[in-house]
């Protein structure tokens, strides 16, 4: 899998996404590319802001058992695969908005660096690896921007 934390796929990653329009077809799906760019975002508001509730512990005990390897392991999602809640975007978006504030947080993760990151608490999955915060990260983007052909 690509490092989301080397420049190069940071820069591959950002000219997948100016490649993308408003009116960029989806290939599955039912969110239009305002949309994918906010649920794309929504990966990065939970590390950076505080605005999404925590799970309980019950809930994280939960996505731990059964969704932490899913989320962070290489294997590919599968398209139309099931959407956490906090991830499901309904609402007309503003698609320059969303675009700037993803590239925004690409380049954030990205001068960070995987030092930053390794051990890192994540919002819903306890403490990840480097390894497991890049494919998180890198697998989400590359899922969606294939899903616009981009």
């Amino acid at each position: 899998m690509k490092n989301i934390f080397q420049p190069e796929t940071t820069s591959e990653v950002i000219a997948r996404i100016n490649k993308l329009t408003p009116a960029s077809p989806q290939l599955w799906g039912k969110m239009n590319a305002s949309q994918m760019l906010a649920h794309c975002n929504v990966s990065y508001e939970l590390v950076y802001d505080n605005n999404h509730p925590k799970p309980n512990a019950f809930m994280k005990l939960i996505m731990k058992a059964f969704v932490k390897n899913i989320v962070v392991s290489e294997k590919p999602y599968k398209r139309n695969s099931q959407t956490a809640p906090s991830f499901v975007i309904t609402d007309e978006k503003e698609f320059e908005k969303e675009k700037i504030r993803l590239i925004e947080y690409i380049n954030k993760t990205q001068e960070l660096g995987e030092s930053y990151f390794d051990g890192k608490e994540s919002h819903s999955f306890g403490k990840l690896t480097k390894t497991e915060w890049n494919n998180m990260f890198y697998k989400h983007l590359d899922h969606h921007l294939n899903q616009f052909g981009a």
